[in-house]
């Protein structure tokens, strides 16, 4: 690509991918960095599942904002919307099976579904630290268990998994249940990658920094907020379309031979450095 640095707005429409004719299914994709990778895969082509526990939101922008039409010369992309909660066993398993009766395929699994109450470390229930472990960690086996042998039967596929930086590399108060299943998440990563490799299945993860999006919220105020983007060396916090291009990436033919790997999307906010160059 040429030009100057892109910083903000959408992921670059000329970005190298074609995914036309694929289908791929995107975990808590209603809303937030779940929405950013919908329509970033929607904008090239691609044929978008959209599971998420409040689906109803995807259906309504799904229908009323339409997400891009397919590139000149493809035939119209198809999306759809599915109601689940991944912290089921049989609903994660059932999840896959309807994505692959529905669409005929499945080339690309994200698992971007997260559970994250901000709950003090003497505050975690075992409810919360349960419905935390199911839908951050164990669905991620249970989807990409039921996703295999989908993608065998098409010689190859992506399981792409939104992890944090929180967990496997630095610590928020109130997180340590998130952590935990964050941490996990790296590890299966890992280890997937090696056990899937055979099969031509890449497994490989995004480690977001702080993004802007509506579970942030949860987080503290607007003052909270601006703080945290002048501590970022970029200057900004970051947007769910950053976390979609890497993803993009990931997904694409150009990523064939990685696997068991993880990008860290922060703005630089987690370099060793950071803290003391920009406190």
């Amino acid at each position: 690509m040429t030009g100057a640095p892109h910083l903000s707005g959408d992921f670059p429409r000329d970005f190298p991918a074609d995914f036309a004719g694929r289908t791929v299914l995107v975990t808590g994709g209603a809303q937030g960095i779940g929405r950013g990778i919908v329509e970033a895969f929607a904008r090239r082509g691609a044929n978008v599942a959209v599971a998420d526990l409040h689906a109803q939101a995807a259906r309504e922008w799904l229908v009323h904002e339409r997400l891009p039409a397919a590139p000149a010369g493809q035939a119209e992309a198809v999306h759809r919307a599915y109601d689940v909660d991944l912290a089921e066993h049989d609903a994660a398993v059932d999840l896959v099976r309807r994505v692959e009766a529905d669409f005929g395929r499945l080339d690309v699994l994200v698992h971007n579904a997260a559970y994250f109450p901000l709950t003090p470390f003497d505050a975690i229930t075992p409810a919360v630290l349960a419905r935390t472990l199911a839908v951050n960690l164990a669905a991620l086996f249970w989807l990409a268990q039921a996703a295999t042998p989908a993608f065998v039967r098409r010689g190859g596929g992506r399981v792409l998994v939104t992890s944090s930086v929180t967990g496997p590399r630095v610590a928020y108060p109130g997180l340590a249940h998130y952590a935990a299943s964050k941490a996990g998440v790296n590890g299966f990563i890992r280890a997937a990658a090696l056990e899937l490799a055979p099969h031509r299945i890449t497994v490989n993860g995004v480690e977001p920094g702080m993004i802007r999006t509506p579970a942030m919220n949860k987080l503290g105020d607007a003052a909270l907020s601006a703080r945290i983007a002048n501590a970022v060396p970029l200057g900004r916090l970051g947007e769910p379309h950053d976390i979609a291009g890497a993803m993009l990436y990931l997904a694409s033919e150009h990523a064939a031979y990685v696997t068991g790997q993880t990008i860290v999307v922060d703005g630089g906010a987690t370099l060793p450095e950071a803290s003391a160059a920009f406190a």
